[in-house]
């Protein structure tokens, strides 16, 4: 919690203010997170004499307050992304110090989170790193205990049991963060269930380090790695389960990376075919021509709970214009698709010149199947594929009068997941539906409604798993906005009103009783959702197929209905 409260202090700042802005040391033990910050323009002080003056966010570890105090004389406007875990420990630290009391720090002496408590002892601190070191401290009349929060539970609680041998009565605060502990005791027990376990995390990470030793203390092999690239492929594959775990600053794109690379190795020693099916998935889903595919199937579904006769041109148009404006917005988002979903990001690259090929062929397809529909569809499909295409254009003059700054449709919080569900309930259902009759019924708008609601759902879904790279490049998506749990409250609650919607309109006779069997359709989106809240699924290529095949599982769904009624 601390190093992610740290990262998006920071990332606020660079997203929204101007002038220098640097950081107090390294913001956190991660190359890549550091590299990434270099590249927004913030900069690592070290020493604020001859620094231009400027913001400055303070780590996750926490400074001395007197670190603090040169930094505003110095001219710095001063932004603490101390962890809340942390200054608790500071002030006990702080309390007790003033007391009178001698404060000893269970923890790595050179670390910046000790040497920021040890500030706050008023030159009454002692670090102790094993057991051993309490015979060496000076005699203390009072003492209190405390821990650097990311240290290692049972080294702790060694420490406290010989402080209380030599200075009974000394007052012990475990004040490791209850993630670390939960952290630890998962690996622990992680490590008793798998053949090894691959720790992803900064080598400089202290916290990662020790995760690596937890898994050594069970008898467990442990991967240290970094990056993807380092995965022993050879050590590794032999292996029947892996276990993964990753230290408290470890970006979830760079899990992501090394999660999927893990996920293919089995592939390449399980048959030519399963390699071959593999490979098939996994191109599908990184061209986007699976989620294309499934805009098709939508549009045949919605035909059907309409009472319309599905049209082959209409499915091809949604197919078509779905797959058009997601290769492009996702070359001109590309710097969020580096850091979300990093495979796509290189597969892009390597394929360029095909998929702008296939996006511009798609698109053209797509409007001359809406010509084919009529005029109207036609005219419809070309203003939303516009809107598609200046999504990220500056089209507005600046800043509101709120101070927020508005210069493209993308800078309109959450208007992603809403406008991408608006489009695909146009060209499923309302196109398809203008072909027939301009007049608008209260069915097309249920049926788009039930379209919308689907694709949402879908969206906001995949949009809970970017948060991190949205955040790094100034994106605020709908979770960002309304946060992680709210969000998924909503969702779960969309899909519920949906159910309810469904079972009540053909009594109406809005709808056909299809609406009946698609309550299905909505209990496998509610099974994926409450899979991932529940951590029984791991977001790898698997996963996302799951969630995209949804279209296809509800075109099913329609089919087998469409056979016996």
């Amino acid at each position: 919690m601390g190093v992610h409260r740290a990262v998006e202090i920071l990332l606020d700042v660079a997203n929204s203010q101007d002038g220098p802005i640097y950081t107090f040391g390294q913001l956190i033990h991660n190359p890549q997170v550091l590299e990434i910050l270099a590249e927004k323009g913030v900069s690592v002080l070290n020493d604020p004499s001859g620094a231009k003056p400027g913001m400055v966010v303070i780590r996750a570890h926490g400074v001395p307050p007197q670190t603090k105090e040169e930094l505003a004389d110095a001219g710095f406007t001063v932004i603490d992304g101390t962890c809340p875990r942390v200054i608790k420990v500071q002030n006990i630290i702080s309390k007790y110090a003033r007391l009178g009391y001698g404060v000893v720090i269970v923890g790595d002496r050179d670390h910046p989170e000790v040497v920021g408590l040890l500030g706050h002892a008023e030159g009454q601190g002692h670090v102790v790193s094993h057991p051993r070191d309490v015979a060496d401290l000076p005699r203390l009349e009072r003492t209190i205990v405390v821990a650097q929060t990311t240290q290692d539970g049972k080294l702790f609680d060694a420490v406290a049991g010989a402080m209380q041998e030599r200075f009974p009565g000394s007052r012990v605060f475990n004040t490791i963060c209850d993630s670390t502990h939960q952290r630890q005791a998962e690996v622990r027990e992680m490590a008793r269930n798998v053949d090894a376990v691959v720790v992803v995390g900064g080598r400089n990470s202290g916290n990662t380090r020790r995760l690596a030793q937890v898994v050594e203390q069970e008898g467990c092999r442990a991967f240290h790695i970094e990056s993807e690239t380092e995965v022993d492929s050879s050590a590794i594959e032999r292996l029947q389960t892996i276990g993964i775990t990753a230290g408290a600053s470890t970006p979830n794109w760079v899990i992501k990376k090394v999660y999927r690379t893990l996920e293919g190795l089995p592939y390449r020693t399980r048959g030519r075919w399963r390699q071959t099916v593999f490979r098939i998935q996994r191109w599908l889903l990184l061209s986007n021509l699976y989620v294309a595919l499934g805009a098709g199937f939508l549009s045949y579904t919605c035909a059907l709970l309409s009472g319309i006769r599905p049209s082959l041109a209409s499915a091809l148009m949604a197919s078509c214009y779905v797959l058009s404006m997601h290769i492009l917005n996702n070359f001109i988002g590309r710097e969020a698709v580096r850091y979300n979903d990093p495979d796509r990001a290189s597969f892009y690259e390597q394929s360029r010149g095909i998929l702008i090929t296939l996006a511009i062929m798609s698109g053209a397809v797509g409007l001359f199947m809406a010509f084919t529909l009529g005029m109207v569809p036609f005219l419809v499909l070309c203003v939303i594929s516009a809107l598609g295409l200046l999504y990220k254009v500056k089209l507005f003059p600046g800043r509101l009068k709120t101070g927020r700054k508005i210069e493209r449709i993308s800078d309109i919080p959450g208007s992603k997941t809403v406008l991408i569900a608006i489009a695909w309930g146009v060209v499923t259902v309302v196109l398809p539906h203008l072909s027939i009759s301009l007049q608008v019924t209260s069915t097309m708008l249920f049926v788009t409604l039930f379209a919308s609601v689907m694709v949402f759902v879908r969206t906001a879904f995949f949009d809970i798993l970017d948060m991190q790279g949205d955040r790094l490049v100034g994106q605020e998506s709908l979770p960002i906005v309304l946060g992680e749990k709210k969000s998924l409250r909503i969702l779960k609650r969309l899909l519920a009103f949906s159910l309810a919607v469904l079972l009540f309109f053909p009594i109406m006779h809005l709808a056909t009783t299809l609406a009946y069997c698609l309550v299905l359709s909505l209990l496998y989106m509610a099974w994926v959702v409450h899979a991932f809240e529940k951590h029984w699924i791991v977001t790898g290529f698997r996963f996302e197929f799951l969630v995209e095949t949804i279209f296809l599982f509800t075109a099913g769904v329609a089919l087998v209905w469409q056979l016996f009624v």
